[in-house]
């Protein structure tokens, strides 16, 4: 969890409890309790009224309150989709954030819109993602953050099987599949693959380099000038 999503945590576990002990939200943010008063010191220097102290227990000053999130009902109702169509195609990490990211709009949402989260009739009903797709999904979104090569076998549509090692640089979705754009090793060029057609997938400890000439950026400028040429 980022800092700043730890310390947004904290003032909303503060807003629903009465008195909440530092052992406590460690436990709840498996963070130790010496982060714990580290953060509780910085929101109460932010200008957050906490009132208490180390060993004893926290609670927000009476009539604090983080103001209400804006939105408008386009708006909400195109956060509500997105977060619904997460929760349907994507890995089962990036659902629970879906869901979570939900709840929370929900509970910040001025009073005029309470409620209408649940009246939105948009939905992505059912689990949409094989658990393959799901599993392999949630390895590449790690390696693409943390630039980890991967290595993985691909069955082409003919059948025709390779073994890759490629430079992950971004995920695609296309409505009822996902591909994953990378630099591949093998063919020393841009390419795309098929989740559904990845097996054996591992990733490496061995990072790439931001190389010029073989980012996301310069991937997609070259799928587009391929679409503007036909």
């Amino acid at each position: 969890m980022r800092r700043a999503d730890r310390l947004f945590q904290i003032i909303q576990y503060l807003r629903t409890r009465r008195v909440t002990t530092a052992r406590w939200l460690a436990e709840e943010l498996e963070v130790s309790e010496r982060t714990i008063y580290r953060d509780v010191q910085d929101l109460s220097l932010s200008g957050v009224p906490i009132e208490g102290e180390a060993g004893v227990g926290y609670a927000l000053r009476r009539g604090f309150d983080l103001p209400p999130l804006m939105f408008t009902e386009q708006e909400l109702t195109a956060l509500t989709l997105g977060a619904r169509i997460v929760k349907s195609w994507a890995d089962p990490e990036l659902a629970r954030a879906a869901q979570s990211v939900l709840s929370k709009t929900e509970t910040d949402l001025p009073e005029s819109l309470k409620g209408r989260v649940e009246q939105i009739r948009l939905f992505s009903p059912l689990i949409q993602i094989p658990p393959e797709v799901a599993a392999a999904m949630a390895k590449l979104r790690y390696a693409i953050d943390n630039r980890n090569k991967v290595r993985f076998d691909y069955t082409r549509q003919d059948g025709m099987g390779s073994t890759r090692t490629v430079w992950p640089l971004g995920l695609f979705f296309w409505g009822s599949l996902w591909t994953l754009g990378s630099w591949c090793e093998l063919r020393d060029g841009f390419r795309n693959f098929r989740l559904d057609r990845i097996h054996n997938l591992s990733t490496r400890q061995e990072q790439f380099p931001h190389t010029p000439g073989r980012t996301l950026d310069d991937m997609i400028a070259i799928e587009k000038r391929r679409m503007e040429h036909g």
